[in-house]
């Protein structure tokens, strides 16, 4: 497999009064595409953090993050934007959906920043919540939709642009147990498509799912099952 994404070097400071707190230490990773990857830790690790710099929310204090071979925060605004839109689907734990919109019209949205538009977003919209399970409920608005239901939609809108890269953060987090499993049941099937899965999670259970686990403790990686010898 090729190299998807290189974190090379990565820190990331934050100043806390007359402290500075290290949210990310000298970390060094590669993703290859199609893998599925859990990132672990307790709280206060940094796994937030890197999430946030994969998918191009935050910026690192030094080091480099390369996607597609292209040196991600050496770019414009403009073209920043468009990686993140173009190659970046994100899913939150809260689903941040758009209370006014109904199911169809929050998945759709990405598609109108395009670069380039899209000649009928909303059947590419459309197919997408059919590929998710929601093709009765798009017309549906958030409140009117379970948890569940919400955080596939929230799934959906993050893969409508055919990201190559989907990160999640605590995806499941607000979920019951049998919701959790069909959000992850889900996620592995898209993986399983090809598309390349980063989950934030600090539940075992949940990163059991992964193909490969990254331990985060005090902002650095203290094991990766996806490197030889790691912990």
């Amino acid at each position: 497999m090729s190299s998807l994404v290189t974190l090379d070097h990565i820190h990331k400071q934050h100043r806390l009064g007359n402290q500075t707190v290290h949210a990310l230490s000298d970390v060094c990773l590669e993703i290859n595409r199609g893998e599925f990857v859990a990132v672990v830790g307790p709280s206060g690790s940094g796994k937030s953090t890197l999430l946030s710099i994969l998918g191009c929310l935050d910026r690192p204090s030094c080091g480099s993050y390369y996607l597609h071979d292209e040196d991600v925060f050496a770019q414009s605004k403009i073209r920043l934007s468009e990686l993140r839109n173009r190659h970046i689907g994100i899913i939150f734990q809260d689903f941040n959906l758009l209370p006014r919109l109904t199911a169809l019209e929050n998945v759709a949205l990405p598609l109108f920043y395009r670069r380039e538009p899209m000649r009928n977003p909303t059947a590419r919209a459309r197919a997408v919540l059919e590929e998710v399970g929601l093709g009765t409920r798009m017309r549906h608005m958030p409140a009117q939709l379970s948890g569940g239901e919400q955080q596939r939609v929230a799934i959906a809108r993050a893969i409508v642009n055919d990201p190559d890269l989907l990160l999640a953060d605590e995806p499941t987090g607000a979920l019951d147990t049998s919701t959790r499993d069909a959000i992850l049941a889900l996620l592995d099937v898209l993986q399983r498509a090809a598309l390349t899965v980063v989950l934030v999670t600090h539940d075992p259970e949940v990163a059991s799912y992964a193909r490969r686990t990254i331990r985060l403790r005090d902002g650095a990686i203290i094991g990766d099952t996806g490197c030889r010898g790691a912990a």
